[in-house]
């Protein structure tokens, strides 16, 4: 199979229900990757809470570089960019008192609500905020290129200072390892996600086969500068997921999930040229919305991503996986069932159906499937022109549905 031709994403989707097909399937829609002033972003954390929850997500992490927003003295300066979008007047508009801020002869500044004064302000039943950082890394080859290494952690509760290392597995490495330290001692379910591993093409495939402890990748991230379809030097991070949980099986790892988030930076303008809101999510099969949970259906492998389309069911049991989508009109749909077999060395596809529902049986020497959904509509707001809606299950290893 070309990888760099055939841009392929293995749907295994792992329903932890799956032995309850008639039991009604409840998604909730999340983003897992998100910027505000605390970093980089250009927009207080409550406005952009807000287009979220006015949007129809159910969950939200703002995962800002190398903060937890935790410090209750954290004045920004307002500057020319914010006078230009009107960012304050905007903040001011939507909340009111509720704002805080001072002026000198310096200028003006206005106080950044930590994590816990705008959870507690903007939570409300059918919608959570978790905490997230960003801990960004990097790594300096011998021909002095700066290879970026940024790592998300969903539900961290301490702050991961960013590592130094002897090469990019190394920096990864030691950042797993301190989630996972964390988590034994707190005791508090969180997870760790490689984030757009083409930026800068500064993760490979072989750093990724190599890494011990990783469960979640982006096979997508709508920020315009990630590189998510490679080019003629690099494979596409969907042919790099399908190489990684090869090598993860032969290897008797866990399989890596593939995730798709926004990679939110920009709320003023939309443009293809901008990191923009609505791009990329996450559907979690569960009826629960609490934190422990969505992370206990992640790491189970029970949602899919997308981009934009909506699935309406999707369903395993030990003969076979099937799926239904949530059809736009005048919109044509492609299902494509893709597999790793027995004696093979790569994935394939193993099936094609056009229209909005499909199904493919187990063969004897499958050993996962994952499905990949493709239409002809147009995303709204797309990081390129003509990029159209996808969506991406998780792989599912046959033989597991068997025991």
């Amino acid at each position: 199979m070309n990888y760099t031709k055939i841009k392929t994403v293995v749907v295994l989707f792992f329903l932890i229900s799956c032995n309850s097909l008639e039991e009604a399937q409840v998604w909730q829609k999340g983003n897992l990757h998100t910027h505000s002033l605390w970093s980089d972003g250009d927009d207080f954390p409550e406005m952009i809470i807000q287009w979220y929850k006015d949007n129809d997500y159910q969950f939200l992490a703002l995962s800002d570089h190398n903060t937890i927003s935790k410090d209750k003295n954290r004045w920004y300066k307002i500057g020319e960019r914010e006078i230009n979008n009107n960012t304050l007047e905007k903040y001011k508009d939507r909340f009111g008192d509720w704002v805080e801020e001072k002026t000198d002869d310096e200028g003006t500044y206005v106080r950044l609500k930590p994590y816990e004064e705008y959870k507690n302000k903007l939570e409300e039943e059918g919608f959570i905020i978790i905490r997230s950082e960003e801990v960004t890394s990097s790594f300096e080859d011998t021909f002095k290129r700066n290879k970026p290494v940024h790592i998300n952690v969903t539900n961290i509760q301490e702050k991961i200072e960013p590592f130094k290392g002897e090469s990019v597995l190394d920096v990864m490495q030691q950042t797993l390892d301190a989630v996972h330290e964390q988590r034994k001692r707190t005791n508090e379910p969180m997870f760790a996600h490689i984030n757009h591993p083409n930026f800068g093409y500064g993760i490979s495939t072989d750093d990724l086969k190599k890494l011990n402890g990783e469960r979640f990748f982006e096979v997508y991230n709508g920020h315009p500068a990630v590189n998510n379809e490679g080019n003629e030097y690099h494979l596409d991070t969907e042919s790099m997921w399908d190489l990684i949980n090869v090598h993860y099986y032969n290897n008797n790892k866990p399989l890596l999930f593939g995730i798709a988030t926004d990679d939110s930076h920009n709320y003023h303008q939309q443009s293809t040229s901008l990191s923009n809101t609505g791009r990329g999510w996450v559907m979690v099969n569960t009826k629960s919305l609490e934190t422990n949970n969505i992370i206990t259906q992640m790491e189970a492998g029970n949602f899919y991503s997308s981009s934009g389309i909506y699935l309406k069911s999707l369903e395993s049991d030990n003969k076979g996986v099937s799926i239904e989508i949530s059809p736009e009109p005048n919109v044509e749909y492609g299902i494509h069932f893709i597999g790793y077999k027995k004696d093979d060395d790569n994935t394939k596809l193993l099936k094609s159906v056009e229209g909005t529902k499909a199904k493919y049986v187990f063969e004897e020497d499958d050993i996962f499937v994952r499905v990949k959904i493709v239409s002809t509509a147009l995303m709204p707001n797309p990081y390129t022109d003509g990029e159209t809606k996808k969506a991406w299950t998780q792989p599912l290893i046959v033989n597991q549905l068997f025991d």
